[in-house]
């Protein structure tokens, strides 16, 4: 019973994790503190079940990366650049995890999920760009590679401006500053070592609000940056003991199949679409674990 119980919630994390981008922690991390209250399952403390998540993420983003790959979705240079600071950050995250007590835990994390809803909410209406908008960003790109060749500026002061055409032949255009973004991942990964949940519920609106990412992209280089980081912030866990492996052991092959299904899914659904129902579950989760550490 136990272990169906967790091949379910590891298929749903996985499914739900890979189509918006988020790695699955939102649902395992509630999932297990749930459960494990009612007695369903062992009993974990929030420490364990951010240890344990963060363990089974590494497989959803490996999964879900693989999946985006063939489709040629992922932006490899912009995943690595924000690893740079999403990986110390997820370490950091890992530690102060340690501080925090159960109440307070539910508390801040049903606040977290709460607000990247309302940051979801501003992400969608930021998901397209007109044809004027995106003419001007290039005339833009094309003026300020131009001033750069004349004048070369340090690299983390140049704007990188990207361009991407999705299978509809659409064109986007988005960029960064190489410190901002490094310095945006850098919190991305501390929330994702501190909750346990990847980091994508922030990073994927983060990339679509300020960097004009095309949603799909975003969701997809949020998967590789996911792995990366889940892979570093799990070793912290471990090492501090905070995960217990039967757990993990049962919810990875759900993850595994789940990650791909999102990918799959996610290819054929409208953006617009999946972030209402993004935005409803964070909402309802939130409002459970604020709840609950009130009670």
């Amino acid at each position: 019973m136990a272990y169906a119980l967790l091949v379910l919630i590891g298929f749903i994390a996985g499914t739900v994790g890979s189509l918006a981008g988020l790695g699955g922690g939102v649902i395992i991390v509630p999932a297990l503190l749930f459960f494990g209250a009612l007695g369903w399952l062992s009993a974990v403390t929030p420490q364990v079940a951010v240890g344990t998540s963060l363990v089974v993420i590494i497989f959803n983003g490996l999964s879900s990366t693989l999946s985006y790959m063939k489709d040629k979705m992922v932006d490899y240079p912009s995943g690595l650049l924000f690893c740079i600071g999403s990986v110390p950050g997820a370490v950091i995250g890992a530690w102060v995890n340690n501080t925090l007590s159960a109440a307070h835990f539910s508390l801040y994390f049903g606040l977290f999920l709460i607000a990247m809803s309302v940051f979801l909410s501003l992400s969608q209406k930021k998901t397209k760009r007109s044809a004027d908008e995106t003419a001007a960003a290039k005339e833009n790109g094309a003026e300020r590679t131009a001033a750069e060749q004349a004048r070369p500026a340090p690299w983390w002061r140049r704007r990188v401006v990207r361009t991407y055409t999705d299978r509809n032949g659409e064109v986007f255009t988005y960029g960064y500053q190489p410190l901002m973004a490094v310095a945006i991942a850098f919190v991305v990964g501390f929330f994702g070592g501190l909750f346990g949940i990847g980091g994508g519920s922030l990073m994927v609106p983060a990339m679509i609000v300020l960097f004009r990412f095309p949603p799909h992209v975003a969701v997809a280089t949020s998967m590789l940056m996911i792995f990366l980081s889940s892979l570093v912030g799990s070793l912290t866990h471990v090492a501090m003991g905070n995960v217990q492996w039967s757990f993990a052991l049962a919810l990875i092959p759900g993850v595994w199949i789940g990650a791909k299904t999102g990918a799959w899914i996610n290819k054929r659904m409208p953006s617009r679409t999946l972030v209402v129902v993004l935005r409803l579950v964070l909402v309802l989760l939130g409002a459970r674990l604020v709840w609950g550490s009130l009670a």
